[in-house]
């Protein structure tokens, strides 16, 4: 399991006496836990690393636009400790498809749907959604979905 994993990779950082390491691990076994206490309510969750996944790619996407943010106010020791907090989180989340993948996946669900026309791209994410998921940024495979319409 994911959970564990990151467990243990917070172990041997604290036992290596790498603090940075240390406390991204702590930040992602914290909002994990955030996560379950959210969930509690509703029921016992089908598949715990969809999940942990789920709440690692929300967790990278605030990180990309904090460095986004922190390189544009001229921060660069905020923007580099970020980075490498970006860093320790993308290595729990599965490997991402390329461009290249994404478009062909992307137009394999369009053919698929039948969808012609950019009143389709709800359709088209929803399924790319549920296929892709956890190997897709959405909001840049929003914007190649975009694209391939025009």
């Amino acid at each position: 399991m994911l959970r564990d994993q990151i467990k243990a990779q917070q172990i041997l950082a604290m036992k290596a006496g790498d603090k940075d390491r240390t406390a991204a691990l702590r930040s992602i076994k914290a909002k994990i836990k955030d996560r379950d206490i959210e969930l509690r309510t509703k029921g016992p969750v089908a598949d715990d690393d969809a999940m942990v996944i789920e709440t690692l790619q929300k967790m990278a996407k605030q990180r990309r636009e904090s460095i986004t943010m922190f390189e544009d106010g001229g921060r660069t020791e905020l923007a580099d400790q970020e980075k490498s907090e970006l860093a320790v989180i993308e290595e729990f989340l599965p490997q991402q498809l390329s461009d290249a993948e994404t478009i062909a996946a992307i137009e394999a669900i369009k053919a698929e749907l039948g969808a012609a026309s950019i009143k389709d791209m709800g359709r088209v994410m929803a399924e790319l959604k549920s296929r892709h998921g956890a190997e897709l940024d959405m909001s840049k495979a929003s914007a190649l979905v975009k694209e391939s319409f025009a």
